[in-house]
């Protein structure tokens, strides 16, 4: 890897094409690396990740909105949309659109966390639907997917955006149109106006997923998704982009984030270097913010040891500054709180998951957040007892970039009515690579039939993981089956300009 300093450039101070961030990166796009196997079959167990929660989000409003809109935009050949029919082919950018709502919905694939946040696996609809309109291979999938990766892993790695409140899509705009030049094998002068493009139109502030969070917070990586189908379709034409845009003198670090004196490193590989930035990033066991994830595991551990929680007077959870600021108290959201808050807020209050795992020994996609279960009078009691604390050391460890050090969890405290207490803490997440029980093929797969359980007939489900199981060998009709279809999806029948 090689670590690029990024700065900003006043507009008198010469600096060259191949010397900007966004030219660096359409470099590595544009480099045509052999795929390594592990890399080859995450991007695989990836794809059947996104499928399951896609599956099921399929009947949730925010989905199916989406999926009327790109209705509303057939085409030939165009790309497939998760539950339609196979036959009914949608323009690429609108099917990322719907395929990314799906995917993004229940907060519920992978994730990678450096100095910024983010979940990789949104650069997938995106290039996948590029390449079922454009009938490429499923190996110059996996191509493209393991540069969307690269890439995103890479600018979380070296620029923090919450700091100033900007949301995380920022940095996906930029991977995917990267994925998407890989796919495509567009030359680097194409990819660096594409990336430069999405870039500029994906900057947004983070109330997407502060106070009364909305289902922008699943369209905003699906609308980034679909900005970069756009922006690489527009540089293909020959057409330009505001350039430099991370270095100019009026660009995103001069104005959207530390300011002209900022000085940012982000690596990147080098020439002729394996894409491997898929390897370091890790997908969710439950339905939920992920910093959440290790702790709802501490959570069922220590349940399991309690007899009666209505003795209990206090919880105190010490952990991260983001756990704290972003999920916990520390973030002043009365709405983390309040029982009649949204499902997208709930699964941002870790004192509400923490509760209900607490309490069931267990975690579930819609019963942990049905109403009926967040209004319990005995969980709210219970709830509003459980406080977050920043500890410097776990902050240390978030940090950390030593993948044995690295840690997402706290040390949990549990204060008992008669004086005595229960403690416990954990690191990572059960499904970590360093964790109790890190997530194999065999997991992923088993994710997937849970999920789409119900959903999709097992006729269905296996076809479509014969499918993703083979990608690398799939030329361009069967990888264009690699959707699935649901028998009997109904319409909301809301109307829209579409």
């Amino acid at each position: 890897m090689i670590n690029h300093e990024v700065r900003t450039y006043k507009s008198s101070e010469p600096l060259a094409r191949e010397d900007q961030l966004a030219w660096k990166i359409a470099e590595v796009a544009a480099d045509d690396v052999a795929v390594e196997a592990d890399v080859q079959d995450m991007v695989i167990n990836r794809i059947i990740d996104n499928a399951s929660v896609a599956a099921a989000s399929v009947r949730r409003g925010a989905p199916m909105h989406a999926r009327e809109q790109a209705q509303g935009h057939p085409m030939k050949p165009g790309a497939a949309v998760f539950g339609l029919s196979l036959e009914e082919t949608i323009s690429p950018e609108w099917a990322a659109w719907a395929n990314g709502v799906a995917v993004r919905e229940l907060d519920f694939h992978d994730t990678f966390l450096a100095k910024e946040y983010s979940h990789p696996g949104d650069n997938i609809p995106a290039i996948l639907a590029v390449a079922q309109h454009k009938g490429i291979s499923g190996a110059d999938v996996i191509r493209g997917i393991a540069t969307g990766y690269e890439i995103q892993v890479d600018l979380v790695k070296g620029i923090c955006l919450h700091e100033h409140k900007i949301d995380h899509v920022a940095h996906l705009g930029p991977s995917a149109a990267a994925g998407i030049g890989t796919l495509l094998h567009l030359p680097t002068e194409v990819i660096y106006q594409a990336v430069q493009q999405a870039l500029h139109v994906t900057t947004a502030t983070r109330q997407s997923r502060k106070g009364e969070i909305s289902t922008w917070k699943a369209h905003a990586p699906a609308f980034a998704g679909k900005m970069a189908v756009e922006s690489v379709d527009r540089a293909m034409r020959g057409e330009g982009a505001p350039s430099p845009i991370y270095e100019g003198e009026d660009g995103f670090i001069a104005w959207i984030l530390s300011g002209p004196e900022a000085r940012y490193t982000v690596p990147l590989p080098s020439r002729g270097e394996a894409k491997r930035g898929i390897m370091d990033t890790y997908t969710k066991e439950h339905s939920a913010e992920y910093q959440a994830q290790a702790l709802i595991d501490l959570a069922r551990r220590m349940g399991a040891q309690i007899e009666d929680f209505s003795k209990i007077r206090k919880v105190t959870i010490h952990t991260s500054h983001h756990t704290h600021f972003v999920i916990g108290t520390g973030a002043n959201d009365p709405q983390k709180m309040d029982p009649k808050a949204s499902r997208e807020t709930l699964d941002h209050s870790i004192m509400y998951m923490f509760t209900v795992a607490l309490e069931d020994q267990a975690w579930h996609h819609e019963k942990s957040y049905a109403p009926e279960r967040a209004g319990r009078p005995e969980t709210v009691e219970l709830w509003h007892k459980v406080e977050t604390r920043e500890d410097p050391e776990w902050t240390r460890r978030y940090h950390s970039t030593d993948p044995n050090e690295m840690a997402f969890g706290g040390r949990v405290e549990i204060e008992f009515e008669d004086g005595s207490t229960l403690v416990d803490e954990i690191a990572v997440a059960d499904a970590h690579p360093n964790g109790a029980r890190p997530f194999v093929r065999e997991n992923y797969v088993n994710k997937f039939r849970t999920l789409s359980d119900g959903i999709l007939s097992e006729q269905e489900q296996n076809r479509f993981l014969g499918l993703a199981e083979n990608l690398a060998d799939l030329g361009a009709a069967d990888l264009r089956a690699l959707s699935f279809t649901v028998d009997g999806l109904e319409h909301s029948g809301s109307k829209g300009v579409f």
